[in-house]
């Protein structure tokens, strides 16, 4: 009874943890939002409060720093874009590593915000205090790159959805028929889509041999012009299978027709 309790309540924890870490990420891109705009509207006493200053006795010198370094950024920003952007979250991660400076300090969030206008978007890097949800520091990755035309990729994706409906097809039928160890056959349906057939947004149609696209063989990214994928993998597992179900039914085809001749020639035989 007390292990159940003990599992029940490590559930309900890691439940909250995830929710957290799944809502945080878009209370950090609203931040991120809030902050440009401000710094834009050129209200760099909006700016500061946004950001994560915890020492009482290094307040004042590293506010004047932030203060002077906003111009600056806000120069960057608008010669380049403009005032008028719109923003999309394109990832949040934490990283732990064993190789020193290459994980996020604890308790922090990395996340990436892209900011557009009606032809070119830009990329901001940022880190937050996840007790405080403010700005650790921030930077402009060095991207500027024409909005792309999001017609053929959403077009690409429907040719990618066909995989699964595929792949899902083939395991009906396998399902449906005689063979044996049919698990085996479903796995090799999930697994064996490769090589895989890619677009992206910015870069177009991409070819990679050895990667394998597990599941229903279909990979989907949509976070940002940057970030946004396509991606799956040629079904040879389901092709086989599909050929083989299909081979055997026409075998069982043959046989069925030999069998009724073979019957018809003896009637006709008995008959005279």
């Amino acid at each position: 009874m007390k292990n159940r309790h003990v599992i029940i309540l490590i559930l309900i924890i890691f439940a909250l943890t995830s929710c957290e870490f799944i809502s945080n990420p878009f209370k950090y891109k609203n931040t991120t939002e809030e902050f440009v705009e401000a710094v834009i509207n050129e209200d760099y006493d909006k700016c500061i409060d946004l950001f994560a200053i915890e020492q009482p006795m290094d307040q004042n010198a590293l506010i004047d720093s932030i203060k002077a370094g906003l111009p600056g950024f806000r120069h960057l920003i608008v010669s380049n874009f403009g005032e008028h952007l719109e923003y999309s979250l394109m990832k949040s991660e934490k990283t732990f590593s064993t190789i020193e400076g290459n994980s996020t300090p604890p308790n922090t969030t990395r996340v990436l915000v892209e900011f557009s206008n009606q032809d070119e978007f830009g990329v901001l890097t940022l880190l937050f205090d996840d007790t405080s949800k403010k700005i650790i520091n921030l930077k402009p990755l060095d991207v500027k790159q024409k909005v792309p035309n999001m017609l053929p990729f959403w077009l690409f994706g429907l040719l990618a959805l066909c995989i699964p409906i595929f792949n899902i097809y083939v395991i009906t039928l396998i399902k449906k028929s005689n063979l044996k160890r049919k698990w085996l056959k479903y796995l090799s349906v999930l697994f064996f889509n490769v090589p895989a057939i890619t677009y992206s947004a910015i870069s177009g149609i991409g070819f990679k041999l050895l990667n394998f696209q597990i599941l229903l063989g279909i990979t989907f990214n949509y976070m940002g012009y940057l970030n946004s994928m396509w991606a799956f993998g040629i079904p040879l597992g389901g092709l086989y299978w599909f050929w083989n179900l299909q081979t055997k039914k026409e075998n069982l085809k043959y046989n069925e027709i030999v069998d009724e001749n073979i019957l018809d020639n003896f009637e006709g035989h008995r008959e005279e």
